[in-house]
C-alpha cells in the first residue's frame, strides 16, 4: 500500500532516530523563537498525524521540515500538493487589475517536449503535438500546460505570413481541438472571428474558415501577401480546432520582409490622407 503523509513522516522520524520526545523538545524551540505555539508538536499530535491521518498546519509542517532537515516542498508532495504543477492551475483566477505574476518562480521541475520530430522545420506551420517524439521533465516554468490533452499547440513558420500581422511568422499558438467546427457569424472587429489551425495535403497554417458547398474557403488577414484558398473539405483541408491562444513577438518583422502585393499596399494606405494622390 502506498504510504500516506503521516506515515512518510514518520519513517523520516525513525530513520534519524527521533522520539516523540525529541521531536517535542525540538518544536518547542521553534515555536519559542516565533513567539507563536502555532510551531509546537507535541506527542498526542504528533501520534495523530502519523497514525489518524491528520494533517499538520502550514506552520507544524515547517517544524517537521526543519526537524527532519527536508525540503518543505518535499513534505508538502506527502499531502499531495505539487508547488512545480501550480502553472497548470494559474488560469482558474481572473484577476481584474494588470500586474505581475510571481507564481512560477518557485516551479523547479515541469514536463516539457525534450525530443522532437527530425522533420520539424522552422519555416513551416506545423502541429507541435504531432512534432514531439519525447516528453520529459526539466527545469523550465509553464511549459507544463503543453501535456494537457484538450490543446495541441502550432509555430507559426518563418515563411507563413497568412494572418499578419496578428499572428506573425514565428508565432506559438494555443488550438482548442474541441472547437473544430467552422462558425458563420457577423464579427464587430477582426479579434472577435476565430482562427482556425488547419491541416492541408502540404501542410499547416492560420487562417480564417468559410464554408462554400462542399469547399473550405482559407481567408487571409486583409493585409497579408497570402492570396485566397479555396479547396475541398474535408478530402483537402481539415480544421484541427480554434486558435484560443498566441505567443508572439513584437517588433521583429516588417513590410520590408515580403514583397505586398498592390492589394496589399492600398489597403495600407487607404486611411491615410493624401498618400494615394502621392503614390499616383
Amino acid at each position: 500500500m502506498q504510504p500516506n503523509g503521516g506515515q512518510k513522516l514518520r519513517a523520516l522520524r525513525e530513520n534519524l532516530g527521533y522520539r516523540m520526545r525529541d521531536v517535542e523538545l525540538a518544536s518547542n524551540q521553534i515555536a519559542q523563537r516565533f513567539d507563536s505555539e502555532e510551531f509546537s508538536i507535541p506527542p498526542s499530535r504528533l501520534s495523530d498525524i502519523e497514525t489518524k491521518g491528520i494533517t499538520p498546519s502550514i506552520f507544524r509542517l515547517y517544524s517537521f521540515a526543519a526537524i527532519y532537515r527536508r525540503e518543505y516542498r518535499e513534505l508538502l508532495c506527502f499531502y499531495g500538493l505539487e508547488l512545480d504543477s501550480i502553472s497548470a492551475d494559474i488560469g482558474f483566477g481572473h484577476p481584474q487589475n494588470s500586474h505581475l505574476s510571481e507564481a512560477s518562480n518557485n516551479v523547479t521541475h515541469v514536463r516539457m517536449p525534450t525530443r522532437l520530430d527530425p522533420g520539424f522545420s522552422l519555416q513551416k506551420t506545423t502541429d507541435l503535438k504531432r512534432a514531439i517524439e519525447q516528453w520529459g521533465t526539466v527545469p523550465m516554468a509553464y511549459l507544463d500546460l503543453f501535456a494537457d490533452d484538450r490543446y495541441t499547440y502550432g509555430y507559426v513558420g518563418s515563411e507563413d505570413f497568412t494572418m499578419y500581422p496578428i499572428l506573425p511568422p514565428g508565432s506559438f499558438v494555443q488550438v482548442d481541438e474541441t472547437k473544430n467546427k467552422i462558425v458563420d457569424g457577423i464579427w464587430r472587429s477582426e479579434f472577435e472571428r476565430p482562427i482556425y489551425f488547419v491541416e492541408m495535403r502540404d501542410g499547416y497554417t492560420c487562417c480564417w474558415c468559410s464554408k462554400k458547398g462542399d469547399s473550405i474557403v482559407l481567408q487571409p488577414h486583409p493585409l497579408s501577401p497570402v492570396s485566397v484558398r479555396v479547396v475541398r473539405y474535408p478530402q483537402e483541408a481539415e480544421v484541427l480546432g480554434q486558435v484560443v491562444g498566441a505567443a508572439i513577438r513584437l517588433g521583429d518583422w516588417h513590410y520590408s520582409d515580403f514583397q505586398p502585393t498592390p492589394k496589399v499596399r492600398s489597403a495600407l494606405t487607404r486611411d491615410v490622407p493624401g498618400q494615394l494622390e502621392k503614390e499616383a
